[in-house]
């Protein structure tokens, strides 16, 4: 009798969501599972939204890393979804695809003034501080007032490293470039702005007292009052962040070279400048606060992430449409052996951990088709892309960009520090490998 090939799944994005489906997959002995990503690094949001100096977070990407420990797993970098390689090719090749691609837009502030220099995304900016080689350079020069719309964990972490010496820093992987970048800026003032009050903030408590104890910090509180909230009705996290700011406000220095201000009730209502940002104005969203203007020479917008659209997929408000991670058409018909796990799935929202319990939902239906559906003949993808002139990156080439940037670490005294140009990624990819 003829042998019968193991289905094979394609998983478009090698980010925590991606690596938690591989890792799902291959439980199931039977299942191969081939990896693409545009980058020839994998990890996604763990190597390039995670903030440097939050090691125990980076850490979960040793755990992550085990899946490619099996043979029944390939690591595809360099492959670009909708330029090298269609939708419609994957599905000939594979028995089912996984889109794994996360959220890679931002909302915008929709204000005057938005678009003057020095109003950014956070988003750019921890790409920018994470490395990510498609980053922009981010000037700091001459920075001493930044201000950060939003209240997340990502607007915290912003705030965290605008305010921390970059001394401080020089421990983490965060790229040289960078570093000397961030001592060029003189900051004084960081302000933390939320639309609503300090018990409603998304911020995870632990991720807010991090922030609050940035050494050398003194830390103001403007547009609300703490003893008016009342912490009986409160949730835990909710209460915990309050009593995290009101020990905070009781423990800073009448006097300190660099300052938190906690600004609530308020949202942006214009940017003010000749020819960069000079100042933010602010609103207030309740009756007991005031209008506001402060200084700003950066603003950074943290109020979401949005999926964007993958050409030859459904799309439908930042996300891909999809019934527990099976992906619909727009009107919510099925799209057999199309799925979704992560932020594209449900939207951007939840921890990392929290694509673990995602990704687990999306491959046993994913499993359970497998189990129904009639096998048929696969086309070959890696003749499709020798082809066309595309040759991936492997797990050989991360592993060599990997122990360079641990070399490079060994100089600086870190345990790496991350390379952060594209000439530089691609120099350390094998030589028949094509250009990004």
């Amino acid at each position: 009798m003829p042998t019968v090939e193991p289905p094979r799944v394609a998983i478009v994005g090698a980010g925590p969501s991606g690596l938690f489906a591989a890792a799902a997959l291959v439980s199931n002995p039977d299942v191969r599972v081939d990896i693409f990503d545009r980058l020839p690094t994998p990890f996604g949001l763990l190597r390039y939204g995670v903030a440097p100096d939050h090691a125990s977070i980076k850490a979960v990407a040793t755990t992550l890393a085990r899946v490619f420990e099996s043979e029944r797993v390939r690591f595809l970098g360099l492959v670009e979804f909708g330029r090298d390689v269609t939708a419609a090719e994957l599905l000939a090749a594979y028995d089912a695809v996984i889109y794994a691609v996360g959220a890679a837009d931002d909302r915008h502030l929709g204000i005057p003034g938005e678009d003057l220099p020095g109003s950014r995304s956070a988003r750019q900016f921890v790409a920018w501080y994470s490395g990510h080689p498609d980053a922009e350079p981010q000037p700091m020069a001459g920075v001493r007032d930044a201000v950060v719309v939003g209240v997340g964990n990502v607007a915290v972490d912003v705030a965290r490293i605008l305010l921390k010496e970059p001394s401080a820093l020089s421990v983490t992987d965060m790229p040289d470039m960078v570093l000397a970048a961030l001592r060029q800026a003189e900051v004084e003032h960081v302000w933390l702005v939320g639309r609503r009050g300090p018990e409603h903030a998304t911020f995870t408590t632990p991720e807010l007292r991090e922030l609050l104890e940035t050494p050398g910090i003194g830390i103001t509180l403007t547009g609300c009052d703490l003893d008016a909230i009342d912490g009986d009705v409160l949730e835990r996290h909710a209460r915990a962040n309050v009593a995290a700011i009101a020990r905070a406000l009781a423990e800073s220095p009448v006097t300190a070279d660099r300052w938190l201000h906690l600004l609530f009730w308020h949202r942006p209502t214009a940017l003010d400048g000749e020819g960069r940002v000079q100042a933010a104005r602010f609103e207030p969203t309740a009756p007991f606060a005031e209008p506001l203007t402060v200084p700003a020479d950066l603003v950074l917008r943290s109020i979401g992430y949005r999926g964007v659209p993958l050409p030859g997929v459904p799309y439908d408000e930042g996300r891909i449409p999809n019934l527990e991670g099976r992906v619909l058409e727009l009107d919510s018909s099925a799209r057999p052996g199309e799925y979704a796990v992560g932020w594209i799935k449900r939207g951007p929202v939840g921890l990392i951990g929290s694509n673990k319990k995602d990704a687990a939902e999306t491959v046993a239906h994913l499993l359970t088709d497998l189990a129904t559906r009639p096998r048929r003949q696969l086309e070959d993808l890696d003749a499709t892309l020798a082809a066309r002139g595309v040759h991936p990156s492997d797990l050989e080439d991360w592993r060599r960009i990997d122990g360079a940037e641990i070399a490079r670490g060994g100089i600086r005294g870190s345990e790496r520090t991350k390379i952060e140009a594209w000439h530089d990624l691609l120099d350390l990819v094998r030589r028949d490998a094509g250009p990004a």
